[in-house]
């Protein structure tokens, strides 16, 4: 059978008027990178469908990403809603310490629409202990103590990214974040599965540490209106 002009035509009006706009789009995608990922074409990203970027910006009190500043430029010119995060080290310095040292580094945020408030990415000791030496308890301190130094400088609790079970292990499975930190859950499967205590749903899934994009695959659970949103606080 062939189609008329006219009916050809009203199908393709049906199919974009079925086609949400880019504002009601669910799940927009992510990546967060850092200095492993040093020459980045955020043009291309973005072309890719990629709608925001995390960006490594220090770890400890005594590292810097090399890249920050230009990985950060790149995304911010190619248009991505981005924002900075923090690698944990609970063993070397108070949360207090190291959250200052994170906002005067890139860490800071503003509500400007397209800058996310910044992330803890607090996780696995690369190099000893999983928990660092600390109890479940001082932990939990180490955290308030980093998120609530955040919250009095810029008025936005910082997101959270852990895993369930690294939470669960050096935290007790504490839920005294949950009614004020967004949750930021990395699980390379195909569902997110049982999340930390007292969250009920997570704000950000990484889900894969490559794919098309440079560095880890993310998206946000929400519309991009939705996403926009947390970055105006």
């Amino acid at each position: 059978m062939k189609l008329s002009t006219t009916a050809l035509l009203a199908i393709a009006v049906a199919v974009a008027s079925a086609s949400p706009t880019p504002e009601k789009r669910a799940n927009p995608k992510g990546i967060d990178v850092s200095a492993y990922q040093p020459n980045i074409n955020w043009s291309t990203v973005k072309a890719n469908g990629i709608s925001f970027a995390y960006i490594k910006a220090t770890e400890g009190t005594t590292y810097t990403n090399p890249d920050f500043s230009s990985q950060y430029t790149g995304a911010t010119n190619a248009g991505l809603i981005r924002g900075g995060y923090h690698f944990a080290h609970p063993d070397s310095s108070s949360g207090a310490t190291q959250a200052k040292y994170f906002l005067a580094h890139g860490g800071g945020w503003t509500s400007d629409g397209i800058t996310l408030p910044g992330a803890l990415d607090i996780e696995y000791n690369p190099s000893g202990a999983e928990c660092y030496g600390l109890s479940a308890s001082a932990m939990v301190s180490w955290i308030k103590d980093f998120s609530n130094t955040y919250h009095s400088s810029t008025g936005v609790y910082p997101v959270i990214y852990t895993t369930t079970d690294w939470w669960t292990t050096c935290t007790g499975n504490s839920a005294a974040f949950a009614s004020t930190n967004p949750l930021w859950i990395a699980r390379y499967a195909s569902s997110i599965g049982t999340l930390p205590a007292g969250w009920s749903y997570t704000t950000f899934w990484q889900y894969a540490d490559s794919g098309p994009n440079p560095g880890d695959q993310d998206e946000f659970n929400g519309s991009m209106a939705g996403l926009k949103q947390l970055a105006l606080g």
